[in-house]
C-alpha cells in the first residue's frame, strides 16, 4: 500500500512537528480529540494508523473494530494501555518512542535524588517560613554510595550515565542478560539488595512487576535506601513504602508516579476522600511527589514526536 492511501487517526494533540512531517511524507492525517471511545471504534476501520498518548485503553473490542489497521503509535515510553499480544497476533506493528524522553527522565530522576539528599525542598519551605536551620537540614552526599538500578532499558541507562563524576558505585538488575556497559555493572537482585544505598526503578508495568516493591521486597534490602520511582505507580504498594518511611527503612523518597493516578494522568481524586498511605506521602518532609512529569520537557515534547514520525516512516519504506 502506497504511504499516501495511508489514514492516520490522531487521538491526542502532540507537537505540531509530527502532524506536519507525516503531512509532508504523503501520509493522510486525521484528528478526533473528543469523541468517546465507542465513537472511535465505531469508525476507525477507515483508518491504517493510530497516534495516540493515553487517552484511552486499545483493548480486544477496539481491535477488532479495527480491521484495516497497520501500526499503532504511542507518544511515549510504554505501551501498557494497549493489548499488545493481540495487537501483535493481528499483525499490528506496535511503536513507542522511549527513546526521545530517556534523557529528561534520567535528568529528573537524578534532581528528585539531589533534593532528597540535600533536604532542598525542605530547608527552602523553612526560610520562605523566616526560619533559619542549618543543623536540622544537614543533607548527605552521593559520593561513595552504591546506586542500584533495576531496569536497565533506555530510562535506566539514562540515569546511570547521569551519574558519572558523582564517584558512586552504580548497579543494575535486569531480567535481560548482558544489558551492563560501562556506567553500571549488571548483578543479580540479590547483590543489588545486600549493597544499595539509593533504589532507582526504571521498569515497565507488566504482570510480573505489578506491586513488585513491597513489604517483602523492601525488606530484603541489607541496608536503609533512598527509594526513587520514574516508572510506573502500579509496579509498587504504596502502604508499604509507607511502613519503611515510618520505620526509617527507606530514608526518602521520590516519586514521580503513584498507583492511585488515573489512565489519563490527570485528577488523582475525584472527592476528598485521599487513600491514608497518600496522605502520609502528602504531609511528610522526606518524600518528593512530582505529577509524572519524570519525561515531560519541552525538549522531550519534541523529540518524542520526532520518534515518531521517524519510526512511521521507517515502517512503510
Amino acid at each position: 500500500m502506497s504511504v499516501q492511501a495511508i489514514k492516520i487517526l490522531h487521538l491526542d494533540s502532540n507537537h505540531p512537528l509530527l502532524w506536519q512531517q507525516l503531512e509532508e511524507a504523503g501520509f493522510q492525517n486525521e484528528a478526533d480529540f473528543t469523541s468517546t471511545k465507542e465513537e472511535v471504534e465505531a469508525k476507525i476501520h477507515n483508518y491504517q494508523g493510530i497516534v495516540i498518548r493515553s487517552r484511552f485503553k486499545i483493548d480486544k473490542t477496539f481491535l477488532n473494530k479495527a480491521s484495516n489497521l497497520q501500526f499503532i503509535a504511542r507518544v511515549g515510553a510504554g505501551l501498557e494501555s494497549i493489548d499488545c499480544d493481540y495487537a501483535i497476533a493481528k499483525g499490528i506493528h506496535l511503536i513507542a518512542a522511549p527513546e526521545g524522553n530517556r534523557n529528561a527522565v534520567g535528568e529528573h530522576t537524578l534532581g528528585m535524588l539531589l533534593s532528597l539528599m540535600n533536604k532542598l525542598n525542605r530547608a527552602d519551605k523553612l526560610v520562605r517560613e523566616g526560619k533559619w536551620i542549618r543543623e536540622g537540614n544537614r543533607g548527605y552526599e552521593l559520593e561513595n554510595k552504591t546506586v542500584g538500578i533495576i531496569g536497565y532499558g533506555n530510562m535506566g541507562k539514562s540515569f546511570a550515565k547521569k551519574l558519572r563524576g558523582f564517584d558512586v558505585e552504580v548497579m543494575c538488575y535486569d531480567i535481560q542478560q548482558n544489558v551492563g556497559d560501562e556506567n553500571a555493572t549488571q548483578v543479580s537482585l540479590v547483590e543489588l539488595q545486600e549493597k544499595t544505598d539509593v533504589l532507582s526503578l526504571h521498569i515497565p508495568w507488566t504482570p510480573e512487576t505489578d506491586k513488585m516493591v513491597n513489604a517483602n521486597f523492601i525488606t530484603s534490602f541489607a541496608k536503609p535506601f533512598w527509594f526513587l520511582n520514574t516508572s510506573r505507580g502500579n509496579n509498587v504498594v504504596t502502604a508499604d513504602v509507607v511502613t519503611a518511611l515510618k520505620s526509617g527503612k527507606i530514608l526518602g523518597a521520590g516519586l514521580d508516579v503513584l498507583e492511585y493516578e488515573k489512565l489519563s494522568f490527570e485528577n488523582l481524586f475525584i472527592d476528598s476522600d485521599k487513600p491514608e498511605a497518600f496522605q502520609y506521602l502528602l504531609d511528610s518532609e522526606n518524600v518528593l511527589l512530582t505529577p509524572h512529569i519524570a519525561g515531560w520537557t519541552f525538549e522531550s515534547h519534541e523529540k518524542l514526536a520526532q520518534t515518531i514520525v521517524d519510526k512511521i516512516i521507517r515502517l512503510y519504506k
